[in-house]
C-alpha cells in the first residue's frame, strides 16, 4: 500500500516500544507487553495495516471495560500426544496464540504432526503471525481462526451467522523466500475496510453490498451491508462453504463461538469473545530430507516465476512475496501511520500519560 502524502512514517523499533509503553501502561506485565508489542508492530512492518497497531485504540477500550484479562491464566485442559486444547482465559489473542504456536512445534518434533485448538482466546492479529512461526523449525504452519464480529451471511442469506474466517499457511524454501498464503474466506478482509475507513478512501465494488444486493463503497457505512464471500457475486457459495468449515474447525472444535454466539468486538467492549483459533505445524522431516524438500519448493517458485505471462503482466508472483517486499520497504522508508490514526494513538497516548508515537 503506497505511503499517502499527508502520513507520517515510523520505525519499526519506535512503534514496537510505543505499543509495549502503551500495553504496560494498560496493566500488562512487562514480558507480556513486550510480546504484543512485538506482534503488533510486526503487522505493520509486513503490511496488515488493519491488524496491527490500528486495533491499539479498540484494545485499550476493550482493556479499560473489562472485556480483556490482562494478567490471564493460559493453560492446556486437554491434551494428547499430537493434540491440544489450549484456554486462553480471555487473555490477549497475541500471547495466546504464541503459546498455542509452541506447543505444537514442540509436539510436531516427535509426533510429525501437531494441532493446538484455542478458546477463550481474543483477536490476534493477522493470520500469518503465527503460520510462519513454526518455518524457523523447517516445519509447514497452519493457521484458522472464527473472526471476531459475524460481517458475512450464509450463502443467499441475509442473517450475519458468519466471520471473515482467515486461513494462513507458510512454507520453508531454501534460497527462496517462504510461501506465504494469508487470506480471509472473504473478498476483502473486515480490517481492510477500517483501514480504508482510516485512510479516507472508498472501497473497490465487489467487496460489500447492501441488504438489498448494491455494491457497498463506502467503509463508513460497512455496518449497512455485508461482506462478499470468495467467488463474489458468480460462485460465493465456495468462500461461504470455506468458511463455515474454518469456523467449525476452528471454534466448534475447540468449544469456542461459531455462528451466532460470535460476538461483535467492534461494538462490544466489555464481553467475552470466547475467539477460536487453531494451529498446526507439520514437520518436514517425518516425511524426507529437508533440505531437498527445499529445494524442490524454490525449483517451483522459480518455474511459477518464469512461465509465460499474458501480455501486459510484468511478474508472477508467488504468495507472500508482497508482503516480503513490503518488509523490506518500511525497514528502509518507515512505517506509514493515517492522520485519523494517528490521532486515535495521540490520545491513547494522553489517556495513558505516555509519550506520544511522534
Amino acid at each position: 500500500m503506497p505511503i499517502l502524502p499527508q502520513e507520517l512514517t515510523v520505525t519499526f523499533d519506535r512503534l514496537k516500544a510505543f505499543i509495549q509503553e502503551a500495553m504496560i501502561g494498560l496493566g500488562l506485565p512487562a514480558a507480556d507487553a513486550m510480546t504484543v508489542a512485538a506482534l503488533m508492530a510486526e503487522a505493520d512492518l509486513q503490511g496488515s495495516d488493519g491488524h496491527g497497531v490500528s486495533r491499539l485504540p479498540q484494545y485499550a477500550r476493550r482493556i479499560k471495560a473489562g472485556g480483556f484479562n490482562v494478567r490471564p491464566n493460559i493453560q492446556l485442559v486437554r491434551e494428547q500426544a499430537s493434540v491440544a486444547l489450549l484456554n486462553g482465559d480471555n487473555g490477549m489473542g497475541h500471547l495466546v496464540m504464541k503459546r498455542a504456536a509452541e506447543i505444537a512445534i514442540e509436539k510436531a518434533r516427535t509426533t510429525g504432526i501437531a494441532w493446538v485448538n484455542s478458546q477463550y482466546s481474543n483477536h490476534a492479529g493477522p493470520a500469518s503471525l503465527y503460520a510462519t512461526m513454526p518455518l524457523a523449525h523447517d516445519m509447514i504452519g497452519l493457521y484458522f481462526a472464527v473472526g471476531n464480529a459475524n460481517h458475512l451471511p450464509p450463502w443467499g442469506g441475509l442473517d450475519m451467522l458468519l466471520s471473515t474466517n482467515p486461513i494462513a499457511a507458510a512454507i520453508p524454501a531454501g534460497d527462496e523466500k517462504p510461501i506465504v498464503l494469508d487470506m480471509a474466506t472473504t473478498v476483502a478482509a473486515y480490517g481492510k475496510v477500517k483501514t480504508k475507513a482510516l485512510r479516507g478512501e472508498t472501497m473497490p465494488e465487489g467487496w460489500m453490498i447492501d441488504r438489498e444486493g448494491k455494491p457497498l463503497t463506502d467503509p463508513k457505512r460497512a455496518d449497512e451491508g455485508m461482506l462478499l464471500p470468495l467467488g463474489g457475486m458468480e460462485a460465493g457459495y465456495k468462500g461461504y462453504g470455506l468458511a463455515m468449515i474454518i469456523g467449525l474447525l476452528a471454534g466448534t472444535l475447540g468449544g469456542a463461538a461459531m455462528g451466532r454466539d460470535v460476538i461483535d468486538f467492534n461494538h462490544d467492549d466489555d464481553s467475552v469473545t470466547n475467539t477460536g483459533q487453531a494451529i498446526a505445524a507439520i514437520n518436514i522431516a517425518a516425511f524426507g530430507d529437508v533440505a531437498t524438500f527445499k529445494a524442490s519448493v524454490d525449483a517451483l517458485v522459480r518455474d511459477f516465476r518464469n512461465s509465460e505471462r499474458i501480455k501486459g503482466i510484468d511478474r508472477i508472483y508467488v504468495p507472500g512475496e508482497r508482503s516480503h517486499a513490503t518488509r523490506a520497504a518500511r525497514t528502509r522508508d518507515g512505517i506509514p501511520i493515517a492522520p485519523a490514526l494517528m490521532r486515535g494513538l495521540d490520545q491513547v497516548a494522553s489517556d495513558l500519560g505516555i509519550a506520544k508515537l511522534v
